[in-house]
């Protein structure tokens, strides 16, 4: 039996590439309706779904949906952003975003990437400009220069500006992907 990670990673797979869906599982079930790929949970509902008839498939996302971290994180992985706010519905809405050349996209709460940003730290500290972690704002990539706690906010602090966020607060950030990662993936 697929696990709920399984079959949300072939929802999404099935979905970009404009594929009908017929799976499931004991709490989840994927299917095509109406050149719609719909995802739904058992004990929730419609919690995603994906039109397959548009050029660019673009998710719909139930905010309030136990499954909602899980399938940020596999839309995530595939480059899916999330956009602006919470809709009239309660769906947050993704659209497929390019992603630099080797680097890892990742949409979490802010708190997340303050512990990557310890790992990464020593090399801001080596002068230039650091180009582990990246921020998205206004839709484009800046590199993180410094990251400060005070308050329970998060200061964001890149080459043009400053972004003040709460530690709950989801942000857009990428990782460089570590040469170990990328040569196992060749395999």
């Amino acid at each position: 039996m697929l696990s709920n990670l399984d079959l949300i990673r072939e929802f999404v797979d099935k979905s970009t590439r404009k594929q009908d869906v017929l799976l499931s599982n004991s709490t989840l079930t994927a299917q095509t309706v109406y050149k719609t790929n719909q995802l739904t949970a058992k004990s929730e509902g419609v919690i995603a779904t994906t039109q397959l008839n548009s050029a660019f498939p673009e998710f719909l996302i139930q905010a309030k949906s136990s499954h909602w971290e899980l399938i940020n994180e596999v839309l995530a992985e595939s480059n899916y952003l999330l956009k602006g706010e919470i809709d009239h519905r309660g769906f947050y809405h993704y659209k497929y975003c390019e992603v630099p050349k080797g680097y890892q996209m990742h949409c979490t709460k802010s708190v997340l990437l303050w512990r990557a940003w310890w790992k990464y730290r020593k090399n801001v500290l080596r002068g230039g400009i650091p180009l582990d972690l990246l921020i998205q704002n206004r839709d484009s990539w800046y590199p993180i220069r410094d990251l400060t706690i005070s308050d329970g906010l998060l200061y964001i602090k890149t080459l043009g500006s400053e972004i003040a966020v709460h530690s709950e607060d989801l942000v857009i950030w990428l990782s460089k992907v570590e040469a170990n990662s990328r040569q196992q993936e060749a395999f």
